[in-house]
């Protein structure tokens, strides 16, 4: 078995990284700093990661985009920024108090218009979003409570076009998926989840050691 190897991201090399290949705006900005004052902050994703999503979101051309797992609404922004005025977005989220936040910033960055916050269980909102039609989605990103992770795949796949990409967040868990004496339930459904989809054919996918672990999939 050959090993992969991978460069170690310090403090140092995060902030050279910051520096060199990730722009943020001003609203973006303070949208991460308020939020790093949380108690839950950490769950907010880096800027490096906001700009791969923006990136993905422009190479397939996404006007249509799904989010699982909204917190203070900086993914959100990342991804209705990189679609053009006509892109629409649907926010899943259960908590009122976080996405206050998300509603601030998305209004001063003038894009609140463009965004449909769905507050309750995600699980409902993707069942009704089935009910409504309206066209397929072309981009999902799941970044919610990891034990029903795979229920959240299932429901955003049945939403995606063909050739559409789910990005999944926090897929290496702090890179205790590799470990087998690790039993805690997040890891658990976490480690189910990357087995599975490796053979699932309705997919091609990769795992990208981007943040805590970002796996693509694509919709075959």
């Amino acid at each position: 078995m050959h090993s992969i190897r991978t460069t170690p991201v310090t403090e140092e090399l995060a902030r050279y990284l910051e520096q060199t290949s990730t722009r943020e705006d001003d609203v973006w900005r303070r949208l991460r700093a308020e939020t790093a004052k949380l108690p839950a902050g950490g769950m907010q994703i880096g800027p490096d990661q906001a700009r791969l999503l923006g990136w993905f979101v422009k190479l397939i051309g996404a006007r249509r985009a799904l989010e699982i797992g909204t917190f203070t609404g900086a993914s959100a922004l990342a991804v209705v920024q990189a679609m053009p005025e006509e892109g629409r977005l649907v926010a899943c989220d259960v908590s009122e108090e976080w996405t206050s936040i998300a509603r601030k910033y998305w209004t001063e960055a003038g894009v609140r218009h463009q965004i449909d916050l769905r507050l309750g269980p995600a699980l409902d909102t993707v069942a009704a979003l089935g009910r409504e039609g309206g066209g397929l989605f072309d981009f999902a990103f799941i970044d919610a409570d990891k034990e029903p992770i795979w229920s959240y795949f299932e429901g955003a796949l049945g939403l995606l076009r063909v050739g559409g990409l789910i990005a999944v967040d926090n897929t290496l868990w702090g890179g205790q998926v590799a470990d087998s004496t690790e039993r805690h339930p997040d890891k658990v459904a976490i480690d189910d989840f990357n087995r599975r989809i490796t053979d699932d054919p309705r997919v091609d996918s990769v795992h990208l050691t981007v943040g805590d672990g970002l796996t693509l999939l694509r919709k075959l």
